[in-house]
């Protein structure tokens, strides 16, 4: 039977056993934490299927990411299968397959730009006003070693927080930037026009997830500045404030660092990850030069954060 998918009312699920579902799809977790391997099911079946697909979605809300090896899909059933969760969104500097919208290339090789946004604690695309619900990513060709991700439950983060931070953490809003990101090293104009087609959005430091209703810690690599701290219960000299204020927001980041809050996972050929982009952040570890690692994402359209 499906498992249970915990809600706010959960305090902390507890470890799930190998599930054995209506096909003979299984679910192994992978830590008591985060993150399940599923087997004995091809995700291009998953695209057409109601009743499979369904299952895989009680799976992601109760796991939060999801690894499958073996599948050997074409690009088309990657884009239908995470259609199914909803509509795909192209990245603004990344670009997209021109045959398949939605798919987003990552290839890295010997001649790739030295660049630094994959291998930091980031929950993807928090500059859109309403950032992607998750994502179904492909390795197409990978490392012999290295070159692993890792992800972060972070509604465990928030959950293990200190009593009082909760407290002081619970209005407080924060800005999230592409410009201050992929822009950093544009040329101004450029970098001026990109950040008016993604003004920096407003999201809660701890949103709530639309589906289970569980609290998650919401700050991460693309989170500038926290946006209402400064009031009188929070400001006796202005250095409560500057640097007050950014030290908090440091110290809420760093809890995606805590070893015990993540899972990771090591890529082969045709290996894929599901992830719920709402309550997890993500590292695309590179330690694998001169290797080549080239990868493909599906990133799907979400909603506003509240």
């Amino acid at each position: 039977m499906p498992q249970t998918i915990p809600t706010a009312k959960d305090d902390a699920p507890a470890l799930v056993r190998p599930s054995v579902l209506r096909t003979s799809l299984t679910a192994q977790p992978l830590t008591c934490t985060i993150g399940a391997e599923l087997f004995g099911v091809n995700l291009g079946d998953a695209a057409r299927d109601d009743d499979l697909f369904a299952e895989i979605r009680n799976l992601l809300l109760r796991h939060k990411v999801l690894f499958v090896r073996d599948q050997d899909i074409t690009r088309a059933e990657h884009v239908a299968f995470a259609s199914r969760f909803g509509p795909l969104e192209d990245h603004p500097v990344l670009g997209s397959d021109p045959d398949n919208p939605g798919l987003v290339r990552i290839y890295k090789d010997l001649d790739s730009k030295p660049e630094h946004y994959e291998n930091a604690l980031h929950c993807d695309a928090t500059w859109r006003e309403c950032p992607p619900m998750g994502a179904v990513l492909r390795c197409v060709e990978g490392p012999e070693v290295g070159g692993d991700t890792i992800w972060v439950n972070m509604a465990e983060a928030y959950r293990k927080l200190p009593e009082q931070i909760k407290t002081q953490i619970a209005d407080l809003r924060a800005r999230h930037s592409i410009e201050a990101t992929f822009g950093a090293c544009m040329p101004m104009e450029r970098r001026h026009q990109l950040k008016a087609q993604y003004p920096d959005p407003e999201h809660p430091v701890v949103r709530t997830h639309p589906e289970t209703g569980e609290k998650i810690l919401f700050v991460n690599a693309f989170t500038t500045h926290l946006v209402n701290y400064h009031t009188p219960q929070n400001v006796r000299f202005g250095q409560d404030y500057a640097p007050g204020a950014s030290h908090l927001l440091n110290y809420l980041i760093s809890q995606a660092a805590v070893p015990e809050y993540q899972v990771r996972w090591r890529w082969r050929k045709n290996s894929f990850a599901i992830w719920d982009n709402r309550s997890t952040q993500h590292y695309a570890v590179q330690d694998y030069w001169p290797a080549v690692r080239k990868m493909e994402r599906a990133g799907i359209v979400g909603d506003r954060t509240f």
